[in-house]
């Protein structure tokens, strides 16, 4: 079986990012053959600054080896090194009706939030498909609000595959990750940069603690009794504590008279959050003094990608009569 999933070098990686897809994808090394993609090309819609998109790209790269992807299992790489995958979302583009990309709720979720229309935006679910149906992916892991990006990916493999009379491209399928929408942020919505209450996985003890302590409660005193299943604190505890430490927060939660306020069910997070990354922080450090071997891992990587890409542009450029 063949896995495949991507990342936007969207800025800082928190916890959200870690748990919505870096752990999944983590995971999904032991279970078949994967490819994990920075998804540079994606970015461009936005029109980031030049040095700065460079610079996440090469911090999205050491945080997912630090958290655990092995270059041996996974093959890793940068999306803008498979020069292909920009040719076949040229040749996708030619069998996409306008209508189906008009139907995309993510562009109109960003056009309404702000967002300045370009055709990078409107069209980039074609380039998702061209990542996707390039390397023949069997699953692709994706939260509920991206299943209908795998929608759109079979409908455009199979108007290809019907307008050529040939099976070029299999029909992939998702993986849906229940928990990613239910990882809360510092105000209780799911964790985003769009919402400014994200906490970052890594970066310095005094200032991650103080993402923490802005965590949102109700104004229960230190001495009354609290619900553990409707607070912030305890919904992001539940990420990194086994079910006894759960059980033993949760009956302190709602014992009176104990002296335990929600400053302390912080620090108790804060300190399961700081020894859970522990050991990435260490592995992180030894990559950020050494971004040749990142770099490398990146290309082998991208050779890898490009052999697999060679092989499916050639079949597409003879089906639709290139030379």
């Amino acid at each position: 079986m063949r896995i495949l999933s991507g990342i936007q070098p969207s800025g800082t990686l928190h916890i959200g990012n870690y748990f919505g897809a870096m752990k999944p994808a983590i995971e999904l090394q032991e279970k078949g053959e994967t490819f994990l993609f920075i998804a540079d090309y994606h970015s461009l819609t936005t029109q980031p600054d030049a040095k700065d998109l460079r610079e996440r790209v090469l911090n999205v790269a050491v945080d997912f080896l630090a958290c655990g992807i092995d270059p041996e299992k996974t093959v890793f790489f940068r999306q803008s090194d498979i020069p292909e995958v920009t040719e076949l979302t040229w040749i996708l583009s030619t069998s996409t009706s306008t209508g189906l990309l008009e139907r995309c709720h993510s562009y109109k979720d960003k056009v309404a939030n702000g967002f300045t229309p370009n055709n990078g935006l409107f069209s980039y679910p074609v380039l998702m498909a061209s990542d996707i149906l390039m390397y023949h992916a069997d699953l692709v892991p994706v939260g509920k609000d991206q299943k209908q990006h795998l929608e759109v990916t079979r409908d455009i493999a199979k108007s290809f595959n019907f307008r050529y009379k040939k099976e070029v491209f299999k029909m992939p399928k998702e993986q849906i990750q229940e928990h990613v929408a239910l990882i809360p942020g510092t105000d209780g919505q799911k964790m985003s940069k769009s919402y400014n209450n994200t906490i970052e996985i890594f970066g310095g003890k005094k200032a991650i603690r103080k993402k923490f302590m802005k965590i949102e409660t109700d104004s229960k005193g230190i001495e009354e009794a609290k619900d553990p299943d409707n607070c912030n604190i305890f919904n992001l505890y539940k990420f990194f504590a086994t079910a006894e430490e759960q059980a033993e927060l949760a009956a302190k939660y709602r014992a009176e008279n104990i002296g335990f306020g929600y400053g302390h069910a912080k620090q108790e997070l804060f300190e399961k959050m700081w020894d859970y990354f522990a050991p990435m922080r260490e592995k992180r450090e030894e990559l950020l003094h050494n971004l040749d071997y990142v770099e490398s891992i990146l290309q082998k990587g991208a050779e890898r990608a490009r052999f697999e890409a060679e092989k499916t542009m050639e079949t597409v450029r003879k089906v639709v009569g290139l030379r």
